[in-house]
């Protein structure tokens, strides 16, 4: 039997709004590598992937193509245009793919590429996953206490932690289920959403998603004290 395909799909199309930077995030430098270039590594380093596209705006296609040869990156295969929001960019993402994969229905590792520490165990975890049970969402079970407002002001009750896990990325889906999801979103009405994990839930309800477990370290660039925590953690990798 052939073996499926393994496509990893970076998210490149934020601008930066929080952090207050002409360079979007995914693109500024850390410890001598843009950010993008640290997930792209992680993916070509890994066996099991067999092509890494980024979906970028025009005006930094070429910074990202640069960036792959740089890197060492032969994996890397193409951009596909961003979009006005992070949904509509995962959308041109899929409907690229499948543009370029026909039917072959190919598995699909979608990844922001905020999110630098992505590891090889990471990707082989959702890998796992998705070929038991069809898709993989990588989480990690909360460990704070939650409390329950209705006015920000005060609480008066509070939700098991047990229950809750923290969604990030990869999430790991068959490109027809991806298609599929988006027609669906399309007949519902469904234009926005937080996350694909959250998109997902929505436009298929009952379709059960299954955990791969992430880890703290793969967190997601979003405020500046969250580049001092990156480059901090990259000086004690490179001291051990």
């Amino acid at each position: 039997m052939t073996r499926r395909k393994v496509i990893a799909l970076l998210l490149a199309g934020g601008r930066g709004c929080r952090i207050h930077s002409e360079r979007p995030k995914q693109f500024m430098e850390v410890a001598g590598m843009p950010v993008i270039a640290y997930a792209m590594r992680t993916f070509q380093q890994h066996a099991s992937v067999d092509a890494v596209y980024v979906v970028c705006a025009a005006e930094w296609e070429h910074f990202v193509r640069e960036t792959a040869r740089a890197a060492g990156v032969d994996k890397f295969a193409g951009t596909f245009p961003a979009g006005a929001t992070s949904l509509q960019s995962l959308r041109h993402g899929v409907e690229g793919l499948r543009a370029i994969y026909g039917r072959s229905n190919p598995v699909v590792l979608t990844h922001e590429a905020v999110r630098p520490l992505l590891s090889a165990e990471m990707v082989s975890r959702n890998l796992h996953t998705c070929s038991v049970y069809g898709n993989a969402i990588t989480a990690v079970q909360s460990n704070e206490a939650y409390m329950m407002s209705d006015d920000g002001v005060s609480s008066r009750d509070c939700f098991p932690r047990e229950r809750l896990y923290r969604a990030q990325t990869p999430q790991t889906f068959g490109l027809d289920t991806l298609m599929e999801a988006f027609r669906q979103g399309d007949l519902l009405g469904v234009r926005h959403s937080q996350s694909l994990y959250t998109f997902i839930s929505t436009v298929l309800p009952g379709y059960a998603l299954y955990i791969a477990p992430g880890s703290e370290s793969n967190f997601k660039l979003t405020f500046p004290e969250d580049f001092d925590t990156f480059a901090a953690i990259l000086a004690y990798r490179a001291r051990r």
